[in-house]
């Protein structure tokens, strides 16, 4: 069983090679932990973000590592997250805010036998 913590909707994924394409360059993602965007996911060029000795690697969308602050992960631990598009400008630094449209994050609960599989 392959699980996961991170995934994106396709529209999510559309915006992801569309970003790279624009941009040139491999992508990162952070789960913000409250400050500008509330707790947004913001997306950056991969070698313009210095990840933290305290961040947690979720996995990766569309082959774009997507990390978490440990204090924020606490609260977040026992979901799955899905990263979705939808219209409208976040107030942060996130690449995809000047094409109108803003990174969310949806989740649900990842089910007991996932969490064991990924505790493994």
């Amino acid at each position: 069983m392959s699980v996961s913590r991170v995934s994106c909707t396709p529209a999510a994924a559309e915006l992801i090679d569309k970003l790279k394409r624009l941009h040139g360059c491999e992508l990162l993602f952070h789960q913000s932990g409250g400050c500008c965007d509330g707790s947004a996911p913001m997306c950056y060029p991969q070698d313009e973000f210095r990840v933290g000795d305290s961040d947690v690697k979720l996995g990766e969308i569309e082959g774009c590592p997507f990390y978490m602050g440990a204090d924020q992960f606490e609260y977040w631990r026992h979901t799955h997250l899905i990263i979705d598009v939808v219209p409208g400008r976040g107030s942060g630094f996130s690449l995809e805010a000047p094409e109108g449209v803003r990174f969310i994050t949806r989740s649900r609960l990842l089910a007991r036998e996932e969490e064991a599989d990924l505790d493994r």
